[in-house]
């Protein structure tokens, strides 16, 4: 059976397959597509709608745990491409 998480952005519950696990890594985040990254982890739906929620209203550094807003941008870059295909 599939592990459940919870989107950070819609708060909505959902099998570990069909969200995305996001670490921070040197102060950006960064998309873990094999949730293999150490730290603590945030999950979010792979849709534009919750990243631009998450990021926007600073609920990555939240349930990450870190102070200030880390960079988004190469995790949104990430989420481009992945949309896009």
């Amino acid at each position: 059976m599939d592990s459940v998480r919870t989107c950070v952005a819609c708060r909505k519950r959902a099998p570990r397959t069909e969200l995305l696990r996001v670490a921070l890594q040197d102060g950006r985040l960064v998309a873990d597509d094999r949730a293999v990254l150490p730290g603590r982890g945030a999950w979010v739906h792979p849709t534009a709608q919750c990243l631009d929620r998450a990021v926007s209203r600073g609920m990555f550094a939240r349930a990450l745990k870190v102070s200030g807003k880390p960079d988004a941008s190469p995790l949104e870059n990430r989420l481009k491409t992945l949309m896009d295909n």
